[in-house]
């Protein structure tokens, strides 16, 4: 009985550790969500301004006669897929369920389809399934910023324009709200934008404008994509973690019953054993 008992107190502890744990991660992730959500309702009106912008150019009727390579098909069959997933585990539903999508994508996309992929968990992942990967952005952006955005697109426009890729589409985990996050797969190559407005006055003119703005536009699409991937993978991370420190107080009062359980049996069963000797004293 005493050994049970030991044992019990042992996982208590154990638990009670695993707890501590949780709930920190818990508050950290919290804490990281609203950074996040804060960037990325500072990032939206930017998006915003530059998809305006590029309607207007895409406008005129010079680019409608003639489109920039980047906004038309560069007739390359290897469509891209760019996965964007965690670096770390811990995560819930989040990594599967984008590495999945990433697979269905790619399987659509035919024998010839290029990957490319983003996070250690996604990177793992493909390499244990033998998929090829074109380009990896393994542990790149823990703290999304444009110049790891820029970087990403200045290779995807690179591929594109050499026609090592076709039509490209990322996988991005949409953050909505906390407890809301929705997976999309979003067109990144060709640029495709709707034309607004009407005939405008550029200089020096639209071609050598688009030159700069496309870059500048997808670099920004990538941005905000990466930090609604953060943005839900910490939510995602929270609501486990939550849950993990939910089963773990359930696990302890279960536990908790069972050493007082346990106790009370163990006492009971020494008074039963004075009481006998006591008695056995007196028939003497």
């Amino acid at each position: 009985m005493a050994q049970n008992v030991r044992a019990i107190l042992h996982r208590i502890e154990n638990i009670e550790d695993i707890r501590q744990i949780t709930r920190a991660m818990n508050a950290i992730a919290m804490t990281k969500v609203t950074r996040l959500k804060r960037r990325l309702a500072d990032t939206a009106p930017m998006l915003h301004d530059l998809r305006e912008f590029v309607g207007v150019l895409a406008a005129h009727p010079r680019i409608q006669e003639d489109p920039h390579p980047l906004m038309r098909d560069n007739g390359s069959p290897r469509n891209a897929v760019l996965v964007l997933n965690a670096d770390r585990g811990l995560c819930g539903r989040f990594r599967g369920e984008v590495n999945r999508r990433g697979e269905e994508l790619l399987d659509e996309a035919g024998s010839d389809a290029q990957l490319l992929v983003g996070g250690e968990k996604g990177r793992a992942h493909f390499a244990r399934r033998g998929t090829t990967i074109l380009k990896d952005y393994a542990r790149m952006y823990d703290q999304p910023t444009m110049t790891i955005a820029r970087g990403i697109a200045r290779d995807l426009i690179d591929y594109y324009l050499e026609a090592s890729i076709g039509r490209c589409v990322a996988v991005v985990m949409r953050f909505r709200s906390d407890l809301n996050q929705k997976l999309e797969a979003v067109p990144l190559l060709p640029i495709g934008i709707e034309p607004q407005g009407g005939e405008a006055l550029l200089e020096p003119n639209v071609v050598e404008l688009l030159d700069v703005a496309l870059p500048i536009y997808l670099q920004g699409v990538l941005f905000e994509a990466l930090l609604h991937t953060r943005a839900s993978e910490e939510a995602i991370r929270r609501q486990a973690m939550r849950d993990a420190t939910d089963n773990a107080d359930d696990l302890l009062d279960n536990l908790r019953r069972s050493y007082y359980k346990a106790r009370q049996q163990g006492i009971t069963r020494e008074i039963a054993d004075i009481m006998g000797g006591a008695e056995a004293l007196r028939e003497r």
